[in-house]
């Protein structure tokens, strides 16, 4: 089976990345199956983003990052909270991916923040958007504020949400990305 995880942290080392990689690793043990992981990296892809927010085709890295998200058997997205919601980049990436490319797709949310005050954006935020874009939203969500790392709560939350994302991944809708029709088949299919 094929996990994707979407990290957006910004910074090097990131609470984003450290709470994706252990929900990542929570996944592998909890699975029925083995687990392939790879990691998107939002910050390494802001630019591609960008252009292709104004010029509407991606890069070679974006591409791959989108064929990646479209031909995984689960999701895991992290985002960090700012002014108490997802990022921008976070939200740009979901905005240039396939509208079709995330339906009957099993994804956990997660974020990270500095205070608990933030924890609701589980649920006012992420769950929303994945909701619209028709994927299947695990119900256990992640949140981890700072005072969380080391907590025996972030570890359970952690299991619980592995183990209902591990369990949906095999009735997971795979679909590739979209096929690339020449320009002259195009034109020939219209006379």
């Amino acid at each position: 089976m094929r996990l994707v995880v979407v990290s957006a942290g910004l910074s090097v080392p990131s609470s984003t990345r450290l709470l994706a990689d252990r929900l990542a690793a929570a996944v592998q043990r909890q699975a029925s199956a083995p687990v392939d992981v790879e990691v998107v990296e939002v910050r390494d892809l802001a630019v591609e983003i960008a252009h292709n927010l104004t010029n509407g085709f991606p890069g070679k890295k974006l591409a791959a990052a989108q064929d990646a998200v479209a031909g995984a058997d689960g999701l895991i997205v992290v985002t960090p909270v700012f002014s108490a919601s997802y990022s921008g980049l976070f939200k740009s990436f979901f905005d240039v991916l396939d509208k079709e490319a995330l339906v009957g797709k099993p994804v956990l949310i997660a974020a990270t923040g500095g205070t608990g005050r933030h924890s609701l954006v589980l649920e006012h935020a992420l769950r929303p958007l994945f909701a619209y874009l028709r994927a299947v939203v695990v119900p256990t969500g992640v949140y981890a504020a700072s005072e969380d790392w080391g907590a025996e709560g972030l570890a359970e939350r952690i299991e619980r949400a592995a183990q209902e994302l591990a369990a949906l991944m095999p009735l997971a809708v795979r679909r590739e990305g979209p096929a690339v029709v020449p320009f002259a088949d195009q034109l020939a299919a219209l006379q």
